[in-house]
């Protein structure tokens, strides 16, 4: 099984759609995947139509030891796609006067045969519930928007990476960077991605998500866009994401 986390400490860099679409591609390949929402915004969570409002078995009560993590997983309509939801008094956890950031990758011991991926939506800041999914990853994507201030969040997350990596988790390892919202015909946009590739080399993906329509569409609806668009440049593009992490899986 291997852990992944979808990280950038900048909102609206596409984090949460590339959680949603990612996992939703690697089922796409056959592989058994886990999504943990561990966003209390519950995007991801809303993404796969579960109204937050009504869960009673998120990631919260999986982290306080309220119910076990086989006891929190939902189906989705992708085949071979679960997802453990989030709601939002998973914020209470990051009160808590005792911080472990262990909890999770303890939970995930219990499914470790089960699954193939996991994949996990990590809030936009470095707090409890962000440490404790980078401590239980193998590696880290992160999104990065074609914009001026792209580079700026890429500093930061490069840092916190450094930081629990000395602390908690030392065999942690960037996985890639998929550059996000990216217009091919944008002067701008193809500058950040030169500078990603200078930066990153072969950890960039060649694979680059489109600002289109159909992704905030597909949110509306409660599914990923690889089923709302399954021929459009978004669904493409998630997939052939997914065909480079697992070809990725192959090639070390």
């Amino acid at each position: 099984m291997k852990v992944i986390s979808i990280a950038n400490h900048k909102g609206g860099v596409g984090k949460t759609n590339t959680a949603i679409n990612l996992a939703a591609g690697l089922a796409h390949f056959s592989r058994k995947v886990l999504l943990i929402d561990m966003d209390p915004q519950g995007n991801t969570s809303r993404g796969y139509g579960i109204d937050t409002s009504l869960v009673d078995k998120s990631i919260m009560e999986v982290l306080m030891d309220e119910y076990k993590i086989k006891e929190s997983i939902q189906p989705t309509v992708v085949k071979n796609l679960d997802i453990i939801p989030s709601k939002l008094i998973v914020s209470n956890l990051e009160e808590t006067p005792e911080k472990k950031f262990y909890l999770l990758k303890k939970a995930l011991n219990k499914v470790a045969n089960i699954y193939d991926y996991v994949i996990i939506d990590c809030p936009p800041s470095l707090g409890v519930l962000t440490i404790n999914s980078l401590t239980a990853s193998n590696s880290i994507i992160i999104p990065v928007q074609c914009q001026y201030f792209a580079l700026n969040a890429v500093t930061q997350i490069l840092a916190n990476i450094a930081n629990v990596k000395s602390k908690y988790n030392p065999d942690l390892s960037i996985e890639g960077v998929v550059l996000t919202m990216y217009d091919p015909a944008s002067e701008l946009d193809n500058e950040i991605a030169n500078e990603i590739r200078t930066i990153f080399k072969e950890k960039t993906y060649s694979s680059r998500i489109p600002r289109t329509n159909s992704i905030p569409e597909s949110n509306i609806r409660g599914i990923p866009v690889t089923m709302w668009r399954p021929s459009g440049k978004a669904s493409t593009a998630y997939l052939s994401l997914a065909k480079e992490v697992i070809d990725a899986e192959y090639n070390n």
